[in-house]
């Protein structure tokens, strides 16, 4: 496989004013973090940027800045994920209005997980975006539909439109392996998920590329980068250093991104619309306790009678 979408592709997260708004300004200092930190590629919007809570509207005035900041100097995946193929369509055309032709798409759980009704689908999406490169999301349930690894040889074989596969399903691992080995020739590679928690199975079974969240991409930069040279020690060290906060991010999801990218000075609030557990003091304590370990602020905030 010779793909073109390779590396650390962070989801970027939606960040909003404390008033509940789309903050644009905020987003530009987000998509300048991920630059700066050489990443190899931006995805928005996606389950991590909130999609399900922002309208139409808001999709593609950040997709535009996102497209306006990024300047051509890295790809982007837009999401477009809906309920039906017409308004997939309307989004991917919302994005090529903008020069982005990398989709991401998830097929609706409601159609299931056969080859037949998600080739259908998909089929019925890329004839109605002729330009499009799509990347297949095949996310576990209940999110997504689970779709096995020899549905989704089958689907891409069948719509060449499909040609990046994000395996993000439980374990992912030899659904990667599978899809490797037995991917059509118009398949340009498969991108791992779940938050870069098994990024080096994933990288080693074959992945291009993965999809974390923002909040600690230079250290998967560098641990790409250490597995791409052959320093396995070095990738293996990072990914050791990195897993706890990780184990944290998949409980606190983008409350932690957002409270990670506030302590680092990107953004100015935590403020989110997705629902999403609260972090009390202990588990502010915990984080920061992480990103210190990492280097990655000075210390942790102070802690007392269990408030910060």
């Amino acid at each position: 496989m010779t793909s073109a979408l390779a590396g650390i592709l962070p989801v970027l997260p939606t960040p909003f004013t404390k008033a509940g708004e789309v903050d644009a300004s905020a987003m530009r200092r987000l998509v300048r973090f991920a630059l700066d930190c050489g990443v190899d590629g931006v995805v928005f919007p996606g389950f991590a940027s909130e999609v399900e809570k922002l309208d139409g509207a808001e999709r593609s005035q950040l997709l535009a800045v996102v497209a306006d900041e990024v300047g051509g100097r890295v790809p982007i995946i837009a999401g477009a994920s809906a309920g039906s193929a017409v308004e997939v369509i309307g989004h991917g055309r919302a994005a090529a209005a903008v020069g982005v032709h990398h989709l991401m798409i998830q097929p609706p759980v409601a159609i299931g997980p056969e080859a037949g009704a998600v080739t259908a689908f998909m089929a019925e999406v890329a004839a109605g975006l002729p330009g499009a490169r799509i990347v297949l999301q095949n996310a576990p349930a209940p999110r997504g539909s689970d779709i096995s690894p020899e549905a989704l040889v089958s689907i891409a074989g069948a719509v060449p439109q499909v040609v990046y596969i994000k395996e993000e399903t439980l374990p992912a691992g030899p659904a990667i392996s599978h899809l490797v080995a037995h991917g059509p020739e118009t398949l340009a590679g498969i991108i791992g998920g779940g938050g870069a928690r098994y990024i080096l199975d994933e990288y080693a079974r074959g992945a291009c590329a993965a999809m974390p969240a923002i909040e600690i991409v230079d250290e998967h930069v560098a641990m790409d980068r250490a597995w791409r040279a052959g320093r396995r020690d070095e990738a293996r060290a990072i990914y050791v250093r990195t897993l706890p906060l990780l184990t944290l991010q998949a409980v606190y999801r983008m409350r932690l991104t957002k409270h990670v990218m506030s302590r680092r000075g990107i953004l100015d609030n935590t403020v989110v619309r997705a629902p999403t557990p609260e972090l009390d003091a202990p588990a502010i304590a915990d984080i920061d306790a992480n990103l210190a370990e990492l280097g990655l602020i000075a210390a942790p905030l102070a802690v007392e009678g269990g408030r910060r």
